[in-house]
């Protein structure tokens, strides 16, 4: 697939065109024009490294947006085996925004979830853009459930712009279905494991993510809102989108700074929409060895640990609060 360049990386793009334009004569042309490529693609490759190494907050919320990202359906074909999907919320419908089933990861049955973009006009259409509606959080919920009855460890993949917003979804229970989500993952006696691979949107993906380890792909976003929601709430002007990302702190590393992601996954150089083999095996070496060390944790201890690392997320803001006069 021809990569699709964001707009700060027309420099790039203007690079990788002259070069494949090279690439184009070099099979017609008796002179040998290698070296050229070669310094071309160097040249490219030092500047996309360049470029990637300061982006704003706002350029990494656009590179989390990418439509050549891998998404779950891409990270359970890479990383798992077995793999059975379970539809359905036993209660309405099925919502295919929310992937999820049973596979073996490592050779260890276990359970995966998570959200799923389309790639093209029609797989976006029936997969809602990747956000799910109540239906949808009620499968995840179910899947999870059976994980813990067995005894199965959880792998999430969160990638969504939040819960869908739509009137049918709140009149089925849009924020019952949650809040129901965030606490009963909290007691889950199971180990549980999240992945934000792309955006990370409100409610819609802490209603699977709530988990024993939360990691973040290096050019994800985590936040309540979008910026642009952000902006048009607090500035009534959604151009300021950028001026609103820099001040919400949406990166892994503003995040991993406040202790509210554990660990951050690097991507190759350019994205991890230019190099999804190197993202999964990155992915995958930290999921073996995070859950390596869940697995020594007793499972009725597994609760207990897991509240008490999201209750104590927003410490520095409480003490704040109650020093205060």
């Amino acid at each position: 697939m021809k990569t699709t360049f964001l707009e700060f990386e027309q420099p790039i793009a203007e690079l990788e065109s002259r070069i494949e334009e090279l690439r184009f004569v070099q099979d017609d042309s008796a002179v040998d024009i290698s070296e050229e490529i070669h310094r071309l693609s160097k040249k490219s490759q030092a500047l996309t490294k360049e470029i990637y190494a300061k982006l704003t907050p706002w350029q990494v919320a656009q590179v989390a947006r990418h439509p050549q990202r891998p998404y779950t359906l891409d990270y359970i074909g890479a990383l798992f085996t077995g793999f059975e999907e379970l539809h359905g919320d036993r209660m309405f419908a099925e919502d295919a925004s929310i992937v999820g089933g049973l596979a073996r990861f490592d050779g260890v049955p276990c359970v995966v979830l998570g959200h799923q973009k389309g790639r093209d006009t029609k797989q976006k259409i029936y997969r809602n853009f990747g956000m799910p509606k109540p239906e949808g959080y009620r499968k995840a919920m179910r899947v999870m459930e059976l994980a813990a009855r067995f005894e199965r460890p959880i792998l999430s993949f969160v990638d969504t712009p939040g819960a869908y917003p739509g009137l049918d979804a709140e009149e089925r229970g849009q924020a019952e279905a949650i809040a129901w989500n965030l606490r009963e993952m909290a007691s889950l006696r199971t180990p549980v494991v999240v992945t934000v691979t792309g955006e990370g949107g409100s409610g819609g993906a802490l209603a699977i993510a709530v988990g024993d380890r939360v990691n973040m792909l290096e050019h994800a976003i985590y936040s309540v809102i979008s910026p642009e929601g952000c902006a048009s709430i607090l500035f009534r002007d959604a151009s300021r989108a950028e001026e609103a990302a820099t001040a919400m702190k949406i990166t892994a590393r503003d995040l991993a700074s406040m202790g509210l992601v554990d660990e951050i996954i690097p991507e190759p150089s350019g994205g991890a929409h230019v190099n999804h083999e190197a993202v999964f095996k990155s992915v995958d070496e930290v999921l073996r060895r995070q859950l390596q060390e869940l697995r020594e944790v007793p499972r009725e201890r597994l609760p207990e640990e897991r509240y008490r690392k999201f209750r104590g997320m927003g410490r520095l803001g409480r003490e704040f609060t109650e020093a205060a006069p």
